[in-house]
């Protein structure tokens, strides 16, 4: 529990291409299911939908799934759909971002599960930490959890990563600094 009695708000997500959740995963989402938080989950294949199975297996109740333009790809669990009005010129990335960054406005800290590649989840990681709410980021090659609750931890978990996703993420800071400038 948060301030006021409300449940903590955990956006879970995580690369397309993991098909299957590891032990270490499953525990974490047991955890969250545990202490009845709610769950903030998207709607695509891989990370998301594997997350909405196992949460339906286990008849989980508080999880919201987020689908731009109301549009579920999936919803194995027939939960409540969060409509993210997205413009009709947005298109691939840029679509489903949205979603994204409305879960990652909606919750109290993330769970990634991540291939240490994925530029979606690249992109939530550093949304919730310059928010400043902590994210557990479980870096599937490795199979390690790391907690990122700053931009200096983030800077060491990419670290750890390969050149490409390093680039990807200066490239990111470039663009935000940039933004920054003009606002």
């Amino acid at each position: 529990m948060i301030e006021g009695g409300a449940r903590m708000k955990v956006f879970i997500a995580g690369a397309r291409n993991i098909k299957a959740l590891d032990v270490a995963v499953q525990k974490r989402l047991a955890s969250i299911c545990d202490n009845d938080y709610d769950i903030l989950v998207g709607d695509c294949y891989g990370v998301d939908s594997s997350v909405q199975n196992y949460c339906a297996n286990r008849n989980y109740k508080n999880v919201t799934v987020y689908a731009s333009n109301g549009i579920a790809r999936n919803n194995s669990g027939r939960w409540t759909i969060k409509a993210v009005s997205v413009a009709p010129s947005a298109k691939g990335f840029d679509f489903y971002r949205q979603k994204d960054l409305s879960m990652s406005n909606d919750a109290d800290c993330g769970f990634m599960i991540w291939d240490g590649q994925s530029k979606g989840t690249l992109h939530n990681i550093i949304d919730l930490v310059y928010q400043h709410k902590p994210v557990i980021v479980y870096l599937a090659p490795a199979a390690k959890t790391f907690k990122v609750s700053s931009p200096a931890g983030l800077g060491c978990l990419i670290s750890l990563c390969p050149n490409d996703t390093q680039d990807n993420y200066r490239n990111i800071l470039n663009k935000a600094e940039q933004m920054s400038l003009l606002a």
